[in-house]
């Protein structure tokens, strides 16, 4: 990875705040959990310096950002079990390079759909507790994985 300055934007809610729960901080990139209901394991991989869009990074770059969230997809995975990770780098509504990783499960309220569409059916509160009493022991380990291999 080349080394990443920090370059911030006035008014940018990702360079003035950490955009969620903080699971780790790195020189290049940080991890947060986001709160979105219905959807308990929704994480962000959020570049550090400001950046819009992923062709603005180099190649160097790009590929180390790319394996946090591969990183981060895989220990979901392996934790949960989820049907599918949902994978997004929209940037929309936020003009700042992140992406969402998402673990969705058949039964959730949206699924098949994306998040963003409308309720396929009714939430389940029940699966829903049960997969938010598995993230302090995900976010312990997201932060191991992150620390040795992307300090």
């Amino acid at each position: 990875m080349t080394q990443v300055t920090a370059k911030a934007h006035a008014g940018c809610v990702l360079c003035e705040q950490d955009g969620g729960m903080l699971i780790w901080r790195g020189p290049a990139l940080r991890l947060i959990r986001a709160e979105e209901a219905g959807f308990p394991a929704f994480y962000r991989v959020i570049w550090n310096a400001h950046d819009a869009e992923f062709s603005d990074l180099s190649r160097a770059d790009r590929q180390f950002c790319m394996e946090a969230v591969a990183a981060v997809e895989q220990v979901m995975r392996e934790q949960l079990q989820p049907t599918k990770i949902n994978l997004a780098a929209l940037g929309n509504m936020v003009p700042h390079l992140h992406w969402h990783v998402i673990a969705r499960f058949d039964w959730d309220s949206h699924f098949p759909a994306a998040i963003w569409a409308n309720a396929q059916r009714a939430r389940d509160a029940e699966r829903e507790a049960a997969v938010a009493a598995q993230l302090p022991a995900l976010d312990a380990l997201l932060r191991a994985r992150l620390q040795a291999e992307f300090a």
